[in-house]
C-alpha cells in the first residue's frame, strides 16, 4: 500500500491554508476519507491506498471567504478537484495545492 500526503498553501496570503475542507475519493466517487487542514496546512489521517486513480476535492471558496477575501457569486473557484494516479505499491505520494482565489497549482511532491 502507498502512503498519501497532502499540504494546501495559499498563496494571496503567504501562508499555509488551515480549515480548508477535503475529501478523497476513488475514480468512481466512493468517499475513501474526509478531513480538514491543520494550522500548517496539512492533513494528517489520510489513510493508505492501493494502485490506483483518485480524486482529492479541496473546499477552497469557503476558506477564502472564512479569511475575509470578497469573492464573486459563483467564485472563479469553489473547489479544486485534483485526478492523480498511484503507480508505485510501495512509494509516497504528495500532493500539494498552491492556490489563490483564481488560480492554483499542483505537483507530485516528495
Amino acid at each position: 500500500m502507498s502512503t498519501l500526503s497532502t499540504h494546501v498553501l495559499d498563496t494571496a496570503h503567504g501562508s499555509p491554508a488551515a480549515g480548508i475542507a477535503l475529501v478523497l475519493e476513488t475514480e468512481s466517487g466512493t468517499v475513501l476519507f474526509e478531513g480538514t487542514t491543520n494550522d500548517d496546512g496539512r492533513c494528517p489521517g489520510v489513510p493508505e491506498l492501493p494502485t490506483g486513480t483518485y480524486r482529492l476535492k479541496f473546499s477552497v471558496a469557503a476558506y477564502f471567504r472564512r479569511r475575509g477575501v470578497h469573492l464573486p457569486e459563483p467564485p472563479f473557484l469553489d473547489r479544486v478537484a485534483i485526478d492523480f494516479g498511484i503507480a508505485d505499491p510501495a512509494g509516497h505520494y504528495h500532493v500539494p495545492l498552491l492556490v489563490s482565489p483564481f488560480g492554483y497549482s499542483t505537483y507530485r511532491g516528495s
